[in-house]
C-alpha cells in the first residue's frame, strides 16, 4: 500500500516530499487490513456510545462517594465534583482530537512515544498498564463487599475465582464478544443511575412513606460545608480537598474510548461521538450524582458516619451508599436490594472493562518494543493472547481480602490507582500540547482534522497544571503528622513514574521528538484506506438500538466493498 500526502489531505504545508498519493481505484483492488496491526475493528456505534456511558462506573459512584460527603459535606461535594468534571473535560478535548485523528493500538500511550519522546511514552505505556490491572482486584474485592449486604458467608474465594473466570471468559473470545457484554452490563449502570436520581426527586418533594418534602434541607443543617481534619475555615477547606480527592477517584473516562479506538468500526465517526457524550456524561452522571448524594442524606447522619469510621459493619456493601441509608431512613424496604444487585453487575462491568485495557495497553507497549515482543502474539479472532494471560496475574491480588480485611485492600488499592489515573491525564494533555506545537510547525491545518478541540492549547496547558496538581497534594495528609505507611500507598505510582521514564531513557538513548520531526502521517493513510472501504452511511445510535429490536433493517449500516 502506498503512502498519502498529509499536508494534501489536512491542509498543511509539510515538511517533507512524499509519494503522490494513490488513487481510489488503487486501494479498492488491493487488500485492505482494518489496522497496521492485528487488532480487528468489530466495535458497532452502539457498543462504543455504552462504554463510552458507562464502561468506567464502577462502585465509586454509589457507595465511595459517601466518603466524600462525609468529609466535606453537600456544597463541598458539588464543587469537587464539578470542578473535576471541567478540568478533565478539558483533557477529554485534547484526547478527542487526537484519538480520532490517529485512532491507533494503545491509544494515547503510543501517541505519547510517537509524539513526544520514546521513554515518556515506556513510561506512560507501562503506569496506565498498572493502573488498569490493579483495579480489577479492586473491583473484584469490592463485588465481595457488596454481596455482604445480603449475607457474611459467601465464600470470598468462590467469588474471586468465579469473577476471573468470567472475565477471562468475555476477554478471550473475540473483541465483539466483549463489547456486546458491556453493552448491556452498561446499559444496567444507566439504568440504576436512573432510579436513583428518580429516587431522590419523588423522595424529596415528598413522594415517601413519611410525607416528608425535606427538599435541600440537608444543606442548611448540618450544612453545606463540614469540618475535616481541623476547624474553622481551614477545616472546610480540607473537608473541600477530601471531596476532590474523591472526585479524582471517581470521575474517569477518556482513557478508555481512546483505548477501544483502533477497535471500532468506524474511528473516525463513531469514536468522534463517543467523545461528545464524555462531557454529558460528567454532566449529568457525576455532578448529577453528587448533587443526589447531597440531598438525601446529611453528612453527620449516624449511620454514614459510623459505617465510615469502622463502629458499624457495611463498608463498602450499599448499605454504606447514600442512597441506601436515606432508603432506610425512610422507611423504603425492597429499593435497596435493587440497588445492590445492580450495584453487582456494575462492579462486574467495570471489571470486564478494566482487563480488556489492560491487554490492549500491554499490547501497544510490544508493538513499540516497550515490552516483550512475544507479547504481540494474537489470535485469529484478533485478541493478544499473552497479553491476556499476562493481565490475569493481576486478579489474583483479590484473594488477598480472603486472609485480609476487605477494605483495608480496598484502601491500600484505592491510595495506589488514583494516583496512576491522574498521572494518565498529565500524559494526556503534555501529548497534546506536543502534538498542537508540531501541527503549527509543520503546517497542518487542525480546522480539517475529524475533530479539532476548542480553546487549544489553552484547555491541555490548563488541565495540565490541574492535574499536577492534584497528583502532588492529594497524599498531604500523609505528612500532617508524618505517616510513611500513607505516604508509599500515595505516592508509590509517582515516585516510580520519575524511574520509568529516565530508565528508559538511560537505557535507549531517546530523544524529546522536535516539532518539526513528528510524524504526523504514521498510520493515518491505512485509516483513511480502511474508512473509504464503507459504501454506506453510518448508522446513529438510536437507529441501531431500534434494528436491535427488529425495526429500520434497512436504514444504512456498516457494509464495506
Amino acid at each position: 500500500m502506498g503512502t498519502f500526502k498529509a499536508d494534501e489531505k489536512y491542509g498543511g504545508a509539510g515538511t517533507e516530499t512524499t509519494p503522490e498519493p494513490m488513487l481510489v481505484t488503487d486501494v479498492q483492488q488491493g487488500k485492505v487490513s482494518d489496522n497496521a496491526d492485528n487488532l480487528q475493528r468489530k466495535l458497532g456505534n452502539r457498543q462504543i456510545q455504552l462504554i463510552a456511558i458507562g464502561g468506567s462506573i464502577g462502585t465509586a459512584l454509589f457507595v465511595s462517594i459517601g466518603g466524600g460527603l462525609a468529609r466535606g459535606g453537600p456544597g463541598s461535594l458539588l464543587l469537587a465534583y464539578t470542578l473535576y468534571s471541567c478540568m478533565l473535560g478539558l483533557v477529554n478535548n485534547c484526547m478527542a482530537e487526537m484519538s480520532t485523528f490517529m485512532p491507533v493500538s494503545g491509544g494515547f500511550i503510543r501517541l505519547a512515544g510517537k509524539w513526544v519522546d520514546d521513554a515518556f511514552g515506556f513510561m506512560a505505556g507501562w503506569n496506565f498498564f498498572f493502573y488498569e490491572a490493579l483495579l480489577i482486584p479492586f473491583e473484584i474485592t469490592a463485588l465481595n463487599l457488596v454481596l455482604s449486604f445480603w449475607r457474611d458467608d459467601i465464600p470470598t474465594a468462590a467469588v474471586c475465582a468465579g469473577c476471573i473466570a468470567l472475565y477471562a471468559v468475555l476477554n478471550i473470545l473475540a473483541v465483539k464478544a466483549y463489547g456486546e457484554a458491556e453493552f448491556w452490563l452498561s446499559g444496567g449502570k444507566v439504568f440504576l443511575i436512573a432510579i436513583l436520581f428518580a429516587f431522590t426527586f419523588v423522595t424529596m418533594v415528598g413522594g415517601n412513606p413519611q410525607h416528608d418534602a425535606y427538599g435541600f434541607r440537608y444543606w442548611n443543617n448540618p450544612g453545606a460545608f463540614a469540618e475535616h481534619r481541623t476547624t474553622g475555615s481551614l477545616g472546610r477547606f480540607e473537608g473541600f480537598l477530601a471531596a476532590l480527592w474523591s472526585a479524582s477517584f471517581t470521575v474517569v473516562g477518556p482513557e478508555y474510548i481512546a483505548t477501544v479506538a483502533a477497535e471500532a468500526k468506524r474511528p473516525r465517526i463513531y469514536i468522534k461521538k463517543a467523545f461528545k457524550t464524555v462531557y454529558w456524561r460528567f454532566g449529568i452522571f457525576f455532578i448529577g450524582g453528587a448533587l443526589c448524594c447531597g440531598i438525601v442524606v446529611a453528612y453527620n447522619d449516624p449511620t454514614l458516619v459510623a459505617i465510615l469510621g469502622g463502629d458499624k459493619s457495611g463498608a463498602g456493601t450499599a448499605a454504606a451508599s447514600p442512597y441506601v441509608i436515606a432508603m432506610s431512613n425512610l422507611g423504603i424496604g425492597v429499593l435497596p436490594h435493587l440497588t445492590n444487585a445492580l450495584m453487582v453487575t456494575s462492579i462486574f462491568s467495570a471489571g470486564n472493562t478494566y482487563t480488556y485495557c489492560a491487554t490492549r495497553s500491554l499490547y501497544g507497549l510490544a508493538l513499540e518494543g516497550r515490552a516483550p515482543g512475544f507479547l504481540k502474539k494474537c489470535t485469529k479472532n484478533g485478541v493478544p493472547i499473552y497479553c491476556f494471560c499476562t493481565v490475569m496475574l493481576f486478579p489474583l491480588l483479590s484473594f488477598l481480602s480472603v486472609s485480609s480485611s476487605s477494605t483495608q485492600v480496598l484502601t491500600w488499592l484505592i491510595n495506589l490507582i488514583t494516583a496512576g489515573g491522574v498521572i494518565d491525564y498529565i500524559v494526556m494533555s503534555v501529548t497534546y500540547i506536543f502534538f498542537y506545537r508540531a501541527c503549527k510547525r509543520q503546517g497542518l491545518d487542525r480546522t480539517k482534522l475529524p475533530y479539532t478541540g476548542w480553546f487549544q492549547p489553552y484547555c491541555a496547558w490548563t488541565s495540565l497544571v490541574f492535574m499536577v496538581c492534584i497528583v502532588t497534594c492529594y497524599g498531604y495528609s500523609c505528612f500532617l503528622p508524618w505517616d510513611v505507611t500513607g505516604f508509599f500507598s500515595y505516592y508509590t505510582m509517582v515516585l516510580l513514574v520519575p524511574v520509568l521514564y529516565f530508565g528508559w531513557k538511560a537505557i535507549k538513548r531517546t530523544k524529546i521528538v522536535r516539532s518539526q520531526d513528528a510524524d504526523l502521517v504514521w498510520e493515518a493513510p491505512v485509516i483513511d484506506a480502511y474508512e473509504a472501504t464503507f459504501v454506506s452511511e453510518p448508522v446513529g445510535f438510536w437507529t441501531e438500538m431500534l434494528q436491535l429490536v427488529g425495526l429500520r433493517r434497512a436504514k444504512g449500516g456498516d457494509k464495506r466493498a
